[in-house]
């Protein structure tokens, strides 16, 4: 159960991070999967990993796993195109 509780806080610290620089990111989750759906107010239109939206996190079914990056260099990478 603590991988879990330290999955979220990824989530958390993500979202906190991003904000300290000023970049709003809006998260949707549709258990296994979390979407980025918008940044800075801007709908996110690519699709990754997804045919319904940009994933970025992965929820994993086990209770001992934690949340992960689905990949942290294309979130990132989409996160810059939105800001930039």
């Amino acid at each position: 159960m603590g991988d879990r509780i330290a999955g979220m806080q990824l989530l958390r610290n993500f979202s906190r991070r991003l904000g300290k620089l000023g970049i709003l990111v809006d998260l949707y989750g549709n258990f296994p999967w979390i979407y980025i759906v918008a940044i800075n107010g801007k709908q996110v239109k690519e699709r990754y990993e997804a045919d319904h939206g940009f994933t970025a996190f992965w929820y994993p079914t086990k209770l001992d796993e934690p949340v992960t990056f689905t990949n942290r260099r294309e979130v990132f990478k989409l996160i810059r195109k939105y800001v930039g």
